[in-house]
């Protein structure tokens, strides 16, 4: 097996990805421009997206960690919204752009329209989340646009499931595929339920940070291959024992905590970046399988397909934003509602890599041994919805919020709720202090009861110095000048400790003993102060 063209990928595009930080287009987009561009210099390999790589390999990480970074109890307030985006809106878009798509295309059956609506139907969630991310979005409308994407992508795997058996000649009813996708449904919450009580237990008796985070790892595709065994819905499962985990991460040890947000970080990272390269690097081969239908047909049934899923996420949005507003008891627990909110969650439905790798699944021929009708047309109109979606929605997104002037958080007044609640904090646990203190079991040296006491009135002054003025000399705020000041104090015993080190002094092994509790002490003077 050739590796090379993996690790160019990765390196690749994780280049491009930490580039992209440094400019104000959206990371994502210059990542497929990369790829487009890429897929095209001489010698550069095909990256034929495998469905069976794509879907049980990279979905369930991205959106384990997805999952584990979202609110349970936020989704669950905006249970509502997400469930009418992630589940109607779903089925809407299946329906709409696949009759569209039947009456537009010439030759093109039906069932295979509608294979065509459920592929394009399911926003991403790498490219929410990464959007939403970058421009700040209101909370509300970035819970609604998570809790969206982590459970569309069941609905829409489900819906293209029954367009397909439809297609290939297999036979379905609407009552059968509405008894289906209740089954994966279903099957794939009730796998999350019963997986995610002892995935929690294990994690929390494994005695080493190091197990603990292997875990974490493979926990995700235990869950999809788990639900996926049983004809459940893989997707479902890992956001339910990913909401649940991280709700409960607390806990779980603090060095595990420290690793995992590290490891996850570095994997959500590699993992997002390398799936928009993808997207850039298929246009090659889904061009050639384009072969007797003209450009421009093929490119106005590109942007005719593109307009009917950009015009239909708001036909749906609207009235699922509004009518259940009606109620008055939903107006008077959801308040006033401005035009605004719907209008920027309207426009934020980007396609992405599932799309495409949903597209690839399609077999070539149907019952019988004739080809799949249009299969090359409907890989080529998928790819152009993603493209054009993530090109015309994802460029324009950024300054649509700034021109929309959504209220700023207010900084102020989340810094006085965090100080507040780390002041209550402060006071138990310096009342579990004195308490142990009491207990002649716990006898400790006075200067190190004071120390304890020092460290626990430093973090609970530290929110509270974030409020004060910057310094008019330096630009500084307090927080900025304490991690400063300790940065290079630990900098200096640093240096001195190589110096020992490379004078024979100490060895090596004491050496890393003696970094790792300045790292940590480094790192304890960060996380005070941010």
């Amino acid at each position: 097996m050739d590796v090379m063209p993996l690790l160019l990928l990765v390196a690749g595009s994780a280049a491009v990805a930490a580039a992209g930080r440094r400019v104000p287009v959206p990371v994502p987009l210059l990542l497929v421009a990369a790829g487009l561009a890429v897929s095209y210099v001489p010698g550069v390999p095909d990256y034929t997206l495998d469905p069976h790589v794509v879907l049980p390999l990279l979905l369930p990480p991205l959106l384990y960690t997805a999952a584990t970074d979202s609110s349970y109890l936020d989704l669950r307030a905006q249970a509502r919204p997400v469930a009418l985006l992630s589940v109607g809106y779903v089925l809407f878009t299946t329906f709409v752009v696949g009759c569209a798509a039947y009456l537009i295309v010439p030759g093109l059956p039906l069932t295979a329209a509608l294979v065509l609506g459920a592929v394009v139907a399911p926003p991403d969630a790498v490219a929410a989340t990464a959007v939403a991310r970058r421009v700040g979005l209101p909370s509300r409308i970035t819970t609604i646009l998570q809790g969206e994407s982590l459970v569309n992508d069941a609905t829409a795997i489900t819906a293209f499931k029954v367009a397909l058996a439809a297609a290939v000649g297999e036979g379905t009813t609407w009552a059968g595929g509405i008894g289906e996708f209740l089954i994966a449904a279903v099957g794939g919450v009730g796998v999350g339920l019963v997986l995610m009580v002892p995935l929690h237990w294990l994690r929390t008796h494994l005695t080493e940070a190091l197990l603990q985070n292997t875990l974490s790892l493979l926990i995700p595709f235990v869950a999809y291959a788990v639900a996926e065994q049983v004809h459940a819905s893989g997707v479902l499962a890992v956001v339910v024992v990913a909401l649940y985990l991280g709700h409960r991460a607390w806990e779980v040890d603090f060095a595990t905590r420290l690793q995992e947000e590290a490891v996850w970080k570095m994997v959500a990272f590699v993992l997002e970046s390398a799936v928009f390269a993808l997207i850039g690097l298929q246009l090659p081969v889904v061009l050639r399988g384009l072969g007797e239908i003209e450009g421009l047909d093929a490119a106005w049934y590109a942007l005719a397909v593109f307009l009917v899923v950009a015009v239909a996420r708001f036909v749906w949005v609207y009235p699922a934003t509004f009518l259940p507003r009606l109620s008055a008891r939903v107006r008077a627990r959801e308040g006033a509602l401005s035009w605004k909110a719907p209008f920027v969650i309207g426009w934020a439905g980007m396609r992405g890599v599932v799309s495409l790798a949903i597209a690839f699944s399609i077999p070539l021929t149907v019952h019988g041994g004739a080809p799949f009708p249009e299969r090359n047309l409907v890989l080529f109109l998928t790819f152009t919805t993603v493209i054009g979606t993530l090109v015309v929605q994802g460029v324009s997104l950024p300054p649509l919020i700034r021109l929309l002037k959504f209220p700023a958080h207010d900084v102020q007044a989340e810094t006085l709720a965090e100080a507040n609640a780390q002041a209550q904090a402060s006071r138990v646990a310096e009342e579990r202090l004195d308490a142990l203190l009491a207990d002649e079991r716990n006898t400790l040296p006075a200067p190190l009861a004071d120390r304890l006491r020092t460290v626990l009135e430093r973090r609970r002054n530290a929110v509270w110095e974030r409020l004060g003025q910057v310094n008019p000399v330096t630009g500084e705020t307090v927080d900025d000048t304490y991690r400063r000041l300790s940065r290079e104090m630990i900098s200096a015993e640093r240096e001195v400790f190589v110096r020992l080190r490379d004078g024979r002094y100490i060895d090596d092994e004491m050496l890393r003993t003696l970094l790792r509790r300045l790292d940590l002490e480094e790192a304890a003077a960060y996380r005070e102060t941010t």
